[in-house]
């Protein structure tokens, strides 16, 4: 059986993960939460690409991982290019704010960003925005919001928190550039962002468009480790769960978000 490895600085993954089981129902994916350094968004950078290098040996080592999908948009921002040079042999899938979906999407060319400070501040994601908006038979107008704490209170499963976090940024961004038209489509830049999809489309209203990256990593994963037969394949698939740190949130999240009772190994 196909393994494929997965790791976030906490339970936002399990947005990607979900997508990827839904995918590849019969591959064997190895989940490891680096919830005691989480979340990676607020950390520097070095941080981040030691705990990712760190994670990957990891899973190499202990479950012969087929392929990584590095589930954090921060960490593969800061990180998926020393990974994939230090790792020559292993296939990596990233994850990057759908700006590109957003922009096929949006019917008035006003998108909006909600990212992590370490994505919205690296370079990776300088020259996705670039690439983007550098279409002359299109202009688009991007506007960007780091969201500290967000991340934070969905790994804290705080609705309380979570919803004024996710009023101040969206004031944030609906401020700048007030003379434009409003945008009408919003990227979750944070694979933790989807979890407070329902209250982010309550704030934002109906007539906003939320785009998330898991169905579209899961299908890169699925082309990039060439997974058409183990996808038709006859057999179930499962999950490990791994947590650096109290297993209790990825456990409850896991419950909560996807459905499975699975007990998470603390590392």
């Amino acid at each position: 059986m196909t393994t494929v490895g997965v790791f976030d600085s906490g339970v936002g993954g399990l947005s990607v993960l979900r997508a990827l089981r839904a995918e590849l129902p019969q591959v064997h994916f190895v989940y490891l939460a680096d919830n005691a350094h989480a979340p990676y968004g607020e950390q520097a950078s070095q941080m981040v690409l030691d705990r990712a290098l760190r994670l990957t040996e990891r899973l190499r080592s202990e479950y012969k991982i087929d392929g990584l999908v590095v589930a954090c948009n921060t960490a593969t921002a800061l990180a998926i290019d020393e990974l994939r040079h230090t790792h020559r042999d292993l296939p990596f899938i990233g994850v990057e704010p759908a700006l590109k979906p957003a922009a096929a999407l949006t019917r008035n060319s006003h998108i909006g960003v909600l990212a992590t400070r370490g994505t919205v501040h690296s370079t990776r994601f300088a020259q996705l925005l670039h690439r983007v908006t550098d279409e002359p038979q299109r202009p688009l107008h991007v506007r960007i919001q780091p969201c500290d704490g967000l991340a934070h209170a969905i790994e804290r499963a705080d609705p309380v928190a979570i919803r004024e976090r996710a009023r101040f940024h969206l004031s944030q961004l609906h401020a700048q550039e007030p003379h434009r038209p409003p945008i009408d489509t919003l990227v979750l830049g944070c694979t933790h962002y989807p979890f407070a999809s329902d209250i982010l489309q309550a704030l934002c209203g109906a007539g906003v468009q939320l785009v998330e990256t898991g169905e579209a990593v899961a299908r890169r994963t699925r082309a990039v480790l060439s997974l058409e037969a183990a996808a038709a394949g006859t057999g179930p698939g499962s999950v490990t769960l791994l947590s650096t740190g109290d297993h209790r949130p990825l456990e409850q999240a896991a419950a909560r978000w996807l459905g499975m009772s699975a007990q998470v190994a603390a590392t």
